[in-house]
């Protein structure tokens, strides 16, 4: 199990109590460097004309929970799309 696929598992497993870094981590995998980064906030785009941004925000060393739960609804979006398209 790669790096990734740990966090993403711990992610999964506990949205409240999950590190602002590991969150962060999966962004930049998925979507490449934030385009705006400005205090707590970090902005990627998705490339999706429906969705085309994810906002993620720390509260201290931790991320918000609900915001975990976006992006790993973007995520199961991402592998459904590249499922499809094989």
């Amino acid at each position: 199990m790669t790096k990734f696929e740990k966090t993403l598992f711990a992610l999964r497993n506990n949205p409240e109590n999950s590190k602002f870094a590991d969150l962060a981590f999966v962004c930049e995998r998925l979507f490449g460097k934030p385009t705006m980064t400005g205090g707590s906030h970090r902005v990627y785009r998705t490339g999706w004309a429906d969705n085309p941004r994810i906002v993620i925000q720390s509260r201290g060393t931790q991320a918000k929970a609900y915001q975990v739960r976006q992006v790993l609804l973007v995520v199961d979006r991402k592998q459904f799309e590249e499922e499809a398209d094989d």
